[in-house]
């Protein structure tokens, strides 16, 4: 489950693309999302039950920002709080902090936290807990990709046990998103390798819930925190079972084993009709806040130059993929961002399906067949490459298998290879050891691209996979987070995406629909701008839908 508190982005395996997420990851303002079959949401809510989800990938890192992945997300978010988060209508409000004030023009900020906040094993959490997850994010040493808006900051100043300031030398963009950040805990971190601590797979947070039980491969276990500030949740446990197949993950939501899950396409037109799916579950669809992608390794010869890039582009039909692949339910993406936002740029043509003009650039970058195998070469060498993807996502996989059939016909040879997600993510996609990629990016709130698009991110921890730079994009880039202005800002990240459309770093390929469903006992659901789970600890189970535990 995603909640809108997150602010970083990750990298995710699930069905739907609303994946590996940027910072300040909560989604683009849009109209809530609509349950197919609405039922009335009375009653008072109770406390008790057990909620089941599944995720294809198991945490890799369960102290916040040391991860990218949306499956520890899924827990980190629930373990812990941050000074201010997004509320249902994506507006930034206190959550740890009890006020916040912003002074001499928004180059200084002042916090004031609640004091009625404690960690999980009752110390309190105080302002002395930001400035060390401040610091520990500064560190070099700490395996973050996410430093570069603490990096920002020019000073903190402790004004005592409840109260800091943080000082800025110009207007930063992202200086309040900065702060919707986890706050991690000091007296338990403070003394610790963060590469080998235990805490990464037993987490002290202050969250609304605590983890219980972590077994790998199968499931993890959190319950309800009784000292959670807000108010203890309703839902007494929430398990997470590590499902790596969404086949597999449909078959046990209908064998009453899940409560809810991301369907397919197929799944949601065609097996979630009738009379039982009526009363047992609640659908949901909305335009999702993520997108999927072909990722080129610009260090490979074969993509460095951008005349190919575009006519892999063109060759490539994205209406087709969406048609046969998501069953008409997405819309082609041109960019990063989703259509209908305001900083959508609307204008910028995006290169169509065109196979000619495929051909033709591939040969003006001097690739032909010379010796009539079908495939193109160039001094020697065959345009042949592998398409990297994670298993268990079947959207990727027939997207694989369409890419490789439009890119035969201009004389391309496409290989697909599938990796368990895990090993996909730390042997693969983080050190750069892959000729192409099919993955997802979540869809930012604030459209800052820094920590994925600017040059200064390809680094061992950094989020710029594809080792994209552009000297005109690194300057804007820097110009969109110096100001405040929405209408420059507009026209700054329009620029941007004008860019990306030449260059073609991506092949950006389409924007699903998000298709969640909920077993109708889960009470308590508020569609929003946010999405459905903005509010999940408010969320509650039917007691007269109590169930036993799940079978095996």
């Amino acid at each position: 489950m995603t909640t809108v508190s997150v602010v970083f982005f990750l990298l995710a395996a699930c069905g739907q693309e609303d994946e590996r997420r940027p910072a300040a990851s909560a989604p683009v303002r849009a109209d809530a999302p609509s349950p197919v079959s609405p039922r009335p949401q009375g009653d008072a809510p109770v406390f008790g039950g057990r909620l089941v989800q599944a995720s294809i990938g198991e945490p890799s890192n369960l102290i916040p920002r040391l991860s990218s992945d949306s499956a520890s997300s899924a827990v980190v978010d629930l373990l812990y709080v941050s000074l201010l988060r997004y509320d249902r209508n994506l507006e930034l409000q206190p959550y740890a902090a009890e006020s916040y004030e912003l002074l001499d023009g928004g180059r200084r900020i002042r916090f004031r936290l609640r004091k009625d906040i404690v960690w999980a094993d009752g110390t309190p959490l105080t302002a002395r807990d930001v400035e060390f997850s401040y610091r520990m994010m500064i560190d070099p040493k700490t395996p973050t990709a996410y430093a570069e808006d603490y990096l920002a900051v020019k000073e903190f100043r402790l004004l005592d046990d409840y109260a800091f300031e943080v000082v800025y030398d110009d207007v930063f963009a992202r200086s309040l998103i900065t702060w919707a950040g986890e706050i991690v805990p000091r007296h338990i971190l403070e003394h610790e390798n963060l590469m080998e601590t235990k805490y990464a797979r037993q987490p002290v947070g202050a969250g609304p819930y605590v983890l219980r039980e972590w077994v790998p491969g199968r499931h993890l276990t959190l319950e309800a925190n009784e000292r959670y500030f807000e108010g203890r949740p309703y839902i007494d446990r929430v398990v997470l079972r590590i499902v790596p197949d969404m086949g597999t993950q449909f078959l046990e939501l209908k064998a009453g084993n899940l409560d809810m899950m991301d369907l397919t396409p197929k799944q949601y037109l065609f097996q979630t009709g009738g009379a039982q799916w009526e009363r047992d579950f609640v659908k949901y669809t909305y335009l999702a806040f993520g997108y999927a992608y072909l990722g080129y390794n610009l260090k490979h010869p074969l993509f460095q130059d951008r005349r190919v890039r575009r006519a892999l582009t063109h060759a490539i039909d994205k209406e087709e993929i969406v048609k046969i692949v998501l069953l008409g339910l997405g819309v082609p993406a041109k960019g990063p961002y989703k259509p209908g936002s305001w900083v959508y740029n609307e204008q910028v043509p995006d290169l169509p399906y065109d196979p000619a003009r495929a051909r033709a650039l591939l040969a003006e970058a001097g690739w032909r067949d010379t010796d009539g195998d079908g495939v193109l070469d160039k001094d020697g060498r065959p345009f042949a490459f592998t398409i990297l993807t994670n298993q268990g996502n079947d959207q990727r996989a027939k997207s694989a298998i369409i890419i490789q059939e439009r890119l035969r016909d201009v004389g391309v040879k496409v290989e697909i290879r599938t990796v368990e997600w895990a090993s996909f993510i730390k042997e693969f996609v983080n050190p750069g050891r892959f000729d192409a990629v099919l993955l997802g990016w979540n869809i930012l709130v604030d459209p800052d691209l820094h920590t994925v698009w600017h040059s200064s991110q390809v680094a061992p921890q950094g989020l710029n996979h594809t080792f994209y730079a552009n000297p005109e994009v690194d300057r804007l880039l820097e110009e969109g987070r110096a100001t405040l202005d929405q209408a420059a800002r507009k026209r700054i990240y329009g620029r941007i995406q004008e860019l990306f459309i030449e260059d073609q770093p991506y092949c950006f390929l389409y924007v699903p629909y998000a298709l969640p469903v909920l077993n109708a006992r889960i009470r308590g659901v508020a569609p929003a701008p946010a999405g459905i789970t903005y509010n999940f600890e408010r969320w509650w189970i039917d007691p007269s839908r109590q169930r036993p535990e799940p079978t095996p």
